[in-house]
C-alpha cells in the first residue's frame, strides 16, 4: 500500500513529519493547520476546521446540521465513532405526520427539523480529546465572518439557485446571503456579521471561565439550554414555511428538546480487510455498508480483475447493491431497531451473499439478505414490503463537506459535515444560520428500522473512515454525495489496497456509482440498474457494461467521488494527505 509517493494526476502529494489537513475549503485547511502550529492536537485542529466549513461552505454544512466522526486517540490507543446526528422532536410522531397528510416527511422547510448536533458534537469531541481553548478555535472564524473571505463560484451558484425564494419566501435568508438583493459576485468578499455574532457570543462565554472544561461547558449550555435555543425554537414555531408538499408548516422543535440531546461517544463497526481493520459509524448512518461490501469483495481476486475493467466495475457495483438493500431493509438507530449488526458484518454471512453476483448480469432487483428479493423505483416499494411483512407477522437540498486531520502524535479525525444547508431551510433571524431537514431520512412506515420515533436519530448517508494496521494509525479518509459517499469511498480504499496507488492517485483516478436502491432523500426514488460512469472510463469498457444489462449514464471526466484522505506510513512515520481536485476549493496541506 504505497501512500506517499507523487501523483500523476493534476496535484502535487503532500507530505509532512509533524501533521496534515484535507479539507473541503483551503482556509479551513489553513485553520486546522494554524491550530497544528501552535502545539494543539488533531482534535483541536479538527475543530476549528469544522467551524471554519460551516461558514466557508453553508450550501454543504452549517451549524444547524451535522457532523458524524470516527475518531482514533494515541493516548487511549481506541477508535471512537462520535454521535453527530440530531434527534427528532418530542411532537415528531409518525401519527402527526400523517394527520398533515404526509407520506413521505419533505426535505425542506422546518418539517424535517432535528436537534442540531454539530456544534454539541464538536464541544464533547474538545471536551474529551483537545487541549486548547474554544475561543483560541474561533478565533479565525470570526476573522472569517466579520471581515469576509471571497466569494467563490460553487458558493456563489448555489446562492443565486435559491435568490428568489429568499426574496420571495425567506426575508431572514435574503439579508445573510444576498447583498443589495442580489447574490455575492465571485472574487468579492462577503461578510456575515450575525454569524460573528453568533461565535462571539460563545467565544466570549469561554473567556468568562479560568478552566477549559467549564468555558467549553458554558458554550455548550448557551447553545442548548440558553439564547441560542431559545432562539431557535421561537423562530421555528412561529414561522409557517412552505415546504415540498406544497403545505406550509412550522417547526415542531421545543427547549424540551434540545435539553435532551445528548452527543456521546459509541464503539465504531468494523471489519477486517487485506491487513487493515476499517472502523465506520454504526447503522444509524449508512458506513456498515462499506464494510459488508469489503466482506464481500474479499471473495475475490479485486487487483486480477485490473482497475476499472468491465470485470472490476461490475463486481464492485453488484457488491454494492447487495450492501445496500440491506441498508433499506436492516439499518436504523440501534437504540431504537433490533440491527443484526453481528450477521450483517460477518464473514460467513458474506460469503452466502457472494453467491448472489451473477458475473455476467447485472442485478435489476433489490435483494436484501434472510428476505425475497423485488424491484425498487422508490422507497415506498421497500416500506410496503415491510409493512405487508408486518401484517404476517403481527429537494436538492444541498450537499455535504469533509475534512481528515492527523498529527505529530498519530491522533486521527475523520469528520463528514453536512446538512444545515442555505437552500433547504430559512436562516434564523440574529444568528446567522438555518436549522437542518436531515429527519426527511425517516421513514413513516412503523415497522421500518428508520420509521421515525421521538428522540430518535435518522439513519444517515454521513460516514467517515478510519484504517487501523495492526493497532496502529494507518489511515483516515471519505467522499462527500450523499448516497453515492460509501461507493466512493471504497473506490479509493481498493485504489489504495489493491491498485497500490497513492493517496492523491487514488482520489483523482476515475469513479462510477449507481442509484439502484432508493435515494435517502425526498422524494426518495431509485433508479434500477443504473451505473453512472465519468467519461474518463473508455468506451468500449461502457459499452460492455451495457451489454451486461447495466444502465450506463455517461458523465462528465471529473464529476464522482471528492474523496479527501490522509494517512500514516507505518515504516517511515510520514503523514501525507490528499484532496480531489474535482470540488475546486477543497485542499491538503502540511506543517
Amino acid at each position: 500500500m504505497n501512500t506517499t509517493t507523487g501523483s500523476s494526476g493534476g496535484r502535487p502529494m503532500v507530505m509532512s513529519a509533524r501533521g496534515v489537513v484535507s479539507s473541503g475549503h483551503y482556509l479551513a485547511t489553513e485553520a486546522g493547520l494554524g491550530v497544528l502550529r501552535e502545539g494543539g492536537n488533531a482534535f483541536d485542529a479538527a475543530a476549528a476546521t469544522g467551524f471554519a466549513l460551516t461558514v466557508l461552505q453553508p450550501h454543504q454544512n452549517g451549524i444547524g446540521g451535522e457532523v458524524p466522526m470516527v475518531v482514533y486517540s494515541a493516548a487511549d490507543r481506541k477508535v471512537w465513532a462520535v454521535s453527530g446526528n440530531g434527534i427528532a422532536p418530542r411532537a415528531a410522531t409518525i401519527q402527526r405526520y400523517l394527520e398533515f397528510g404526509i407520506r413521505i416527511i419533505p426535505g425542506d422547510g422546518f418539517l424535517p427539523a432535528l436537534v442540531p448536533p454539530a456544534f454539541g458534537s464538536w464541544i464533547l469531541l474538545l471536551r474529551k480529546f483537545g487541549t486548547l481553548r474554544l475561543s483560541r478555535l474561533l478565533a479565525p472564524i470570526i476573522e472569517l465572518t466579520r471581515n469576509g473571505f471571497p466569494m467563490y463560484d460553487a458558493l456563489h451558484e448555489s446562492i443565486s439557485g435559491c435568490a428568489n425564494r429568499f426574496r420571495d419566501e425567506w426575508p431572514s435568508s435574503a439579508e445573510v446571503f444576498l447583498v443589495n438583493g442580489e447574490p455575492p459576485k465571485t472574487g468579492t468578499l462577503w461578510r456575515q456579521p450575525d454569524w460573528a455574532a453568533t461565535f462571539d457570543r460563545l467565544r466570549a462565554l469561554d473567556e468568562k471561565h479560568n478552566q477549559r472544561d467549564d468555558g467549553l461547558r458554558a458554550a455548550y449550555d448557551a447553545f442548548y439550554r440558553g439564547e441560542i435555543a431559545e432562539r431557535i425554537v421561537a423562530f421555528a414555531q412561529a414561522t409557517h414555511i412552505r415546504d415540498a408538499s406544497g403545505q406550509s408548516h412550522n417547526g415542531l422543535l421545543t427547549l424540551e428538546d434540545f435539553n435532551e440531546f445528548n452527543p456521546r461517544l459509541e464503539e465504531a463497526a468494523r471489519t477486517d480487510y487485506r491487513g487493515l481493520t476499517i472502523h465506520k459509524c454504526g447503522p444509524w448512518t449508512q458506513g456498515p455498508v462499506l464494510l459488508q461490501a469489503l466482506n464481500l469483495l474479499e471473495g475475490y481476486k479485486v487487483k486480477g480483475l485490473r482497475h476499472n475493467s468491465v470485470e472490476y466495475i461490475h463486481t464492485v457495483v453488484e457488491c454494492m447493491k447487495l450492501a445496500y438493500a440491506d441498508r433499506e431493509f436492516y439499518y436504523g438507530d440501534p437504540e431504537f431497531a433490533d440491527v443484526p449488526m453481528d450477521r450483517l458484518l460477518s464473514k460467513d454471512y458474506a460469503a452466502e451473499r457472494r453467491r448472489l453476483v451473477d458475473p455476467e448480469h447485472a442485478s435489476l432487483e433489490l435483494r436484501p439478505g434472510d428476505r425475497s428479493p423485488l424491484r425498487a423505483e422508490s422507497v415506498s416499494d421497500v416500506e410496503g414490503a415491510l409493512a405487508e411483512e408486518a401484517e404476517e407477522t403481527g429537494a436538492d437540498n444541498g450537499d455535504t463537506t469533509k475534512l481528515e486531520v492527523i498529527d505529530a502524535a498519530g491522533n486521527m479525525v475523520s469528520a463528514t459535515p453536512s446538512g444545515g444547508w442555505l437552500p433547504s431551510s430559512p436562516v434564523i433571524p440574529g444568528l446567522g444560520f438555518p436549522l437542518g431537514t436531515r429527519g426527511q431520512m425517516f421513514s413513516l412506515t412503523k415497522s421500518h428500522p428508520n420509521c421515525l420515533v421521538p428522540g430518535k436519530r435518522p439513519r444517515t448517508t454521513l460516514t467517515p473512515s478510519l484504517a487501523m494496521r495492526e493497532g496502529a494509525p494507518c489511515m483516515a479518509f471519505g467522499s462527500p454525495g450523499g448516497d453515492a459517499q460509501d461507493q466512493w469511498a471504497l473506490q479509493f480504499l481498493l485504489n489504495v489496497v489493491e491498485f497500490g496507488m497513492s493517496l492523491q492517485e487514488a482520489v483523482e483516478a476515475p469513479t462510477f456509482w449507481t442509484h439502484h436502491f432508493p435515494s435517502s432523500f425526498y422524494p426518495r426514488a431509485a433508479e434500477p440498474g443504473s451505473l453512472y460512469l465519468e467519461k474518463r472510463i473508455g468506451k468500449r469498457v461502457r459499452d460492455q457494461l451495457a451489454e451486461r444489462g447495466h444502465v450506463v449514464k455517461v458523465m462528465g471526466s471529473f464529476s464522482g467521488g471528492n474523496t479527501l484522505a490522509a494517512a500514516i506510513d507505518g515504516t517511515t512515520g510520514v503523514r501525507s494527505a490528499a484532496a480531489s481536485p474535482r470540488q475546486e476549493p477543497a485542499y491538503a496541506a502540511g506543517l
